[in-house]
């Protein structure tokens, strides 16, 4: 389904000021409209469904704090959360180990 131009407008917004915060977004993903676990009051309304999104990010932990800030303000974001996604090291491949085929020679005799 298609975004609505309030939603996008939301991303847009919420995306810009991660940018801005020195934030580089690797992925947005839409996990769809769904029930929300319970009724959330917020902004002086009561909501049963909510539109859920995940953006990947890489940015200093010091714009978390900022962030929230700034999306609590935002009256079209009902819950927001930031998750510490960690780090995989990826394994340097060393290579094919050559075989020493005179210590083998030597060990069977």
């Amino acid at each position: 389904s298609l975004l609505k131009p309030e939603t996008a407008a939301v991303l847009k917004r919420t995306v810009e000021a991660l940018m801005e915060r020195g934030a580089v977004v690797r992925n947005l993903e839409n996990l769809g409209e769904r029930s929300l676990p319970y009724k959330i009051s917020k902004h002086k309304e009561r909501h049963r469904r909510g539109g859920y999104f995940l953006i990947d990010l890489e940015g200093p932990p010091s714009i978390v704090s900022t962030m929230m800030d700034h999306l609590g303000r935002d009256i079209d974001v009902i819950r927001r959360a930031f998750i510490k996604h960690p780090v995989s090291k990826t394994e340097e491949c060393s290579g094919i180990i050559p075989v020493n085929y005179e210590d083998k020679l030597i060990a069977k005799k």
